[in-house]
């Protein structure tokens, strides 16, 4: 089998893994050496500035010893197989980087004879790159559960981001799903991962002559999969929650399932993706805007709701707390207000040092005030709508996002006006 048919199989195989990102790895260019990761970073994902950036995102290889239910890759699949040598996965990517088709490297693997040898085979490629080719350009690296832990060192000392995926929600989910694999040989190199994480950053702030290797320093991530189990979003988002609070994720992934396989307790058919971008748009306000999950979702209503985001939502069931003065609010009920995200807050606490703000000013801070004039006042003035009632208000939220769908000719996947499930400005 020739390379190009190689990588048609196992660079097809890879799309079904999301969680790549390239934000948080500065390691730059050195002298004789090819890429850069200070400018951009990996490739078909989103930086944090909404940037999409180039990766040769590919598996090592599609054989598997294990039969997950869930997996296109699973032995017992009658599927076209391939496997990559270290040689050839290291042309490849110098190959793409030197014609720009590229900017890094996103590389995973089904499992071919035990965890350790396929890591080894992975963690080969790497080193090839980075000292036989000097190439420092950004390296996310996939950590295969049950990896011997001094793989995982290793391996840390030569990606810049590495991440072991979750995939089901719950312990229960996985023994029925994916009998071979084990919550501890999940968590266990994640809890190492970030203890590693831990130890290099404290190293760096010692004063040293010779500079020492940082540990992952784009940190660790991983991926849930969503649909394939009865798994509500308070249950996800809950989990989430603890991961970010115990590992200190850089991102939770969130991959909608695809029903590939028949299985008799998989689904046949795909949660709307529509539930995976609210999952996204929740998990920013866990991350970045002080909400937890049981703010956002209860047992009553354990699931978001998919005609509004979930901040809006939220504001909807807690309408006591509003309308805000935007003139003396502080950042941290800024930020809550629908239509006012970080950037946004930051410009209005800026600016109200200089004089009171009017609904005219808010327009040129970003704020989305299609959203925001029912939740706010300025100076004592409402802009929003006489019946002040969750309903209503729901309603006229609704029918703003509707009309802009349809004034733009299509429906968007995004809404009304923002780039939020991007940037994550909400």
């Amino acid at each position: 089998m020739d390379l190009i048919e190689k990588l048609k199989i196992l660079g097809g195989a890879a799309k079904f893994d999301v969680s790549c990102s390239s934000s948080g790895s500065m390691r730059e260019n050195k002298r004789m050496g090819i890429g850069n990761t200070s400018v951009s970073g990996i490739c078909h994902s989103w930086t944090d500035d909404g940037r999409c950036i180039s990766l040769l995102k590919v598996l090592l290889t599609n054989f598997c010893i294990y039969d997950c239910a869930y997996c296109a890759n699973r032995i017992s699949n009658d599927i076209p197989r391939a496997i990559f040598t270290p040689d050839e996965l290291t042309e490849l990517t110098i190959n793409f980087y030197k014609r720009n088709y590229i900017e890094g490297l996103f590389l995973s693997s089904a499992i071919i004879k035990n965890p350790d040898y396929t890591m080894e085979l992975m963690l080969k490629t790497v080193k090839k790159l980075r000292n036989e080719h000097k190439f420092n350009g950004y390296i996310h690296l996939k950590i295969i559960p049950g990896t011997d832990l001094k793989l995982i060192k290793e391996a840390g000392f030569y990606a810049d981001r590495v991440s072991v995926n979750i995939e089901l929600p719950n312990n229960e989910s996985l023994k029925k799903l994916a009998p071979q694999k084990k919550k501890e040989d999940i968590i266990q190199p994640m809890s190492y991962i970030q203890s590693k994480i831990n130890e290099t950053k404290k190293i760096k702030k010692v004063k040293i002559y010779k500079p020492q290797p940082i540990f992952a320093p784009a940190g660790q991530s991983t991926q849930i999969i969503i649909g394939a189990t009865p798994d509500n979003d308070l249950n996800i988002l809950t989990l989430s929650q603890n991961l970010y609070k115990k590992f200190h994720l850089k991102r939770v992934y969130y991959s909608a399932y695809i029903p590939i396989n028949k299985h008799p307790i998989l689904p046949n058919t795909a949660p709307p993706l529509l539930r995976e971008h609210r999952l996204y748009q929740a998990d920013w306000l866990l991350r970045l805007y002080g909400f937890n999950s049981e703010e956002l979702l209860n047992s009553e209503n354990p699931n978001l709701d998919l005609d509004l985001d979930p901040k809006s939502a939220w504001a909807l069931k807690n309408l006591h707390l509003f309308p805000i003065e935007i003139n003396t609010a502080d950042y941290e009920m800024l930020i809550r207000i629908p239509g006012i995200g970080i950037n946004s807050a930051k410009k209005i606490i800026i600016a109200r040092k200089i004089g009171y703000l009017t609904f005219d000013d808010l327009k040129s801070f970003g704020v989305v005030l299609k959203r925001a004039k029912y939740f706010i006042t300025c100076q004592g003035k409402y802009y929003g709508i006489s019946s002040f009632y969750p309903d209503t208000i729901k309603k006229f939220l609704i029918s703003e996002t509707l009309k802009q769908k349809y004034r733009d000719g299509q429906l968007s996947f995004f809404e009304i006006n923002d780039l939020s499930g991007i940037t994550g400005e909400l």
